[in-house]
């Protein structure tokens, strides 16, 4: 975030109000000086790029009631008091009223610069976690949940928007990481059944026994320790979705009763005899290959089939490379949100690294990744991060573009994977660990050519 900061100087001493500006200006400080705070209040919005430093001494209103007024007007913006000898409990009252900090006469213009400094940097974090939180909130629908310029995203985000305002029950398929959880959310947040709860349930996350109870609840004493009545899962999420992650680690018996409950659509307490109708709309996701699962025997055949009516498959992170950069961002705006911290410049090796990396963790290790980066921090994939004045630390002058860099980056990848592989695309797809029809997209999309297939 590029801007630049102002200092209103409200002092209507007029050689004082020369001296704190100057001083304040050879500081390189830009400031803007006024001589009462109703002249003050007129400079002053939410979301004002600046501090204010204020005398506590005015005509008309005084210095407090203008610091109550910024409070009113934005609590984080700081003001600056600076006070005489005989106004201690004044100052101290302004401290209680919001004010950033106060300044006793006679001051130091050092000590002016050092407190204004100070402020004017909280002021910018401020601004800045303000400005990535509106970037954020910009970012709705299915593309603020769905981050990814791929074909392959774009294939899962037409294919999301096409289902989602409909009742029928999806399986998403993807391996540990790839954003299965995301996406039962954009199904659930773009459907009319948005104003209903969205209940997960994480089918590997409980023992045999639980899970039954989880999901379709219990009556009172039906089963040791079940002391009162306990409405499960299935039931609370009526009217909204149900999201069972994991799926294909549910138990025979409890994949019998569910499949149940996605033909005729009641449940039955754990202890009761009673048919409860419900509507919720399922979403299933699994890492592995349900059908696979179900020949071998250790996945119901009829549920499989009952499940995979409309089925989203997510590609790991390694086949959409080209996402890495927006996803990268798109982490560094929440974590520097989340965490109150300026978003981090990426250097070309860095870029290059991540570029590279295998990303056995998916889109979750790059999220953990971006999180260090702002943090600051070491991670497994990047190592310590450069201190200043290390070579690696410094600005690239010149550079491209992030995404130029990034197509720049993946064209030599391919290029020389090709030149190693004598043109031939199906050696080198192996090689890159990604599926030949993508890699014959990018060759097109690059202006490559290649030889043998």
């Amino acid at each position: 975030m590029s801007l630049e900061l102002s200092v209103l100087l409200v002092e209507d001493d007029l050689p004082m109000q020369l001296g704190c500006a100057q001083a304040l200006q050879l500081a390189g400080l830009r400031v803007v000086a006024v001589e009462s705070a109703e002249a003050a209040r007129a400079q002053l919005a939410p979301g004002f790029a600046g501090i204010v430093i204020t005398d506590m001494r005015l005509p008309g209103a005084d210095g407090l009631s203008l610091v109550r007024h910024c409070q009113t007007l934005e609590a984080e913006l700081p003001v600056i008091m600076i006070t005489g000898h005989g106004d201690v409990s004044l100052a101290v009252e302004a401290m209680r009223s919001g004010a950033y900090d106060f300044v006793p006469k006679p001051f130091s213009p050092e000590a002016l610069v050092e407190v204004a400094r100070r402020a004017l940097d909280k002021r910018h974090l401020t601004l800045e976690v303000a400005s990535l939180r509106q970037a954020l909130a910009a970012r709705e629908g299915v593309a603020g949940k769905l981050v990814g310029k791929s074909p392959q995203m774009e294939a899962v985000r037409q294919l999301v928007g096409r289902v989602a305002g409909s009742a029928v029950d999806v399986l998403i398929r993807g391996e540990t990481g790839t954003g299965k959880e995301l996406v039962a959310q954009a199904l659930h947040e773009n459907s009319p059944r948005r104003s209903a709860p969205l209940v997960a349930l994480n089918c590997g996350g409980l023992p045999d026994n639980l899970l039954d109870s989880e999901l379709f609840g219990h009556e009172a004493g039906a089963f040791t320790g079940a002391a009162k009545r306990r409405i499960g899962r299935i039931e609370h999420a009526n009217g909204g979705t149900l999201f069972l992650d994991e799926v294909e680690s549910m138990p025979m018996g409890v994949q019998i009763k569910l499949l149940r409950v996605l033909q005729d659509r009641v449940i039955e307490r754990l202890g009761s005899n009673q048919r409860i109708p419900v509507d919720c709309r399922v979403v299933a996701a699994s890492k592995d290959d349900l059908l696979a699962r179900a020949q071998a025997g250790t996945f119901r055949a009829d549920l499989y089939y009952r499940l995979n009516v409309v089925t989203i498959d997510l590609p790991p992170l390694r086949e959409r490379r080209e996402d890495i950069p927006m996803l990268l961002e798109h982490f560094m705006l929440l974590a520097a949100s989340r965490y109150g911290l300026a978003v981090p410049t990426v250097s070309t090796a860095q870029l290059h690294t991540l570029m590279a990396h295998a990303w056995p963790g998916n889109v979750r290790e790059l999220r953990n990744v971006a999180d260090c980066l702002v943090l600051g921090v070491r991670s497994d994939v990047l190592g310590a991060l450069p201190g200043p004045g290390d070579a690696a630390d410094a600005p690239d002058r010149g550079a491209l573009p992030l995404a130029e860099r990034v197509d720049e980056f993946e064209r030599n990848l391919i290029r020389e994977e090709l030149q190693r592989q004598g043109g031939n695309i199906a050696r080198s797809a192996a090689a890159l660990g990604c599926p030949k029809t993508t890699l014959a997209d990018k060759i097109r999309k690059h202006g490559l050519g290649a030889g043998p297939q």
